[in-house]
């Protein structure tokens, strides 16, 4: 009788453990986060789409900013040449070079944005006004994005992290994520100057 409850006691244990170790909420957090990722990539190809109409649009007014155009162009080439796949999360160099690539091509839309002041005449064209919307709106919805990733990201990261799910995570070989950071974090350590 005495065996008998202590199998029925350790069947319950062995069953409370498998229960309880987390593999089905790591596999909804991690498909969690490659969903998110997807939205980023998403917001970054529709952002993409955008930039060859805006260049076309500001070359005719604006051809000494040659530099700007050439940047633009070779941060694209950078990007293009970077596969984004949900296997950039797997490999942090990758996803850290990526990132880059996006915020250098997101510098020099900054800059282009910047010409309109100097061309009166291209400030007040349509077409330029409304890809410049389009882009603003692409540039808020990449934000929306990245925070929903970051989000994702974290409550993996976080899930992954706790007992017993840690030794769950560690048996089927799941690692911690990478998120966005910020390349040159003293670049953005005080406010810009706006001078007018």
């Amino acid at each position: 009788m005495i065996q008998t409850v202590q199998r029925f006691f350790l069947a319950f244990l062995l069953l409370s453990a498998v229960s309880n170790c987390g593999y089905n909420r790591i596999q909804e957090l991690d498909e969690e986060v490659s969903a998110s990722w997807a939205e980023v990539l998403n917001q970054y190809k529709r952002r993409e789409d955008l930039v060859p109409n805006l260049v076309a649009a500001t070359k005719g007014y604006a051809n000494q900013e040659k530099d700007i155009m050439k940047g633009i162009a070779e941060a694209r080439s950078k990007l293009g040449s970077i596969q984004a796949t949900p296997e950039l999360l797997r490999d942090p160099e990758a996803f850290s070079k990526f990132t880059q690539a996006q915020g250098e091509l997101g510098g020099f839309l900054g800059r282009l944005m910047s010409i309109q002041e100097n061309y009166p005449e291209l400030k007040s064209s349509q077409l330029f006004s409304d890809l410049t919307a389009q882009l603003e709106g692409t540039e808020n919805r990449i934000t929306v994005a990245r925070n929903r990733f970051i989000k994702a990201t974290k409550d993996y990261n976080v899930f992954i992290r706790q007992f017993p799910q840690v030794l769950t995570a560690k048996a089927f070989g799941y690692d911690a994520k990478p998120t966005f950071t910020v390349a040159d974090e003293k670049k953005i350590e005080n406010a810009p100057k706006v001078e007018f």
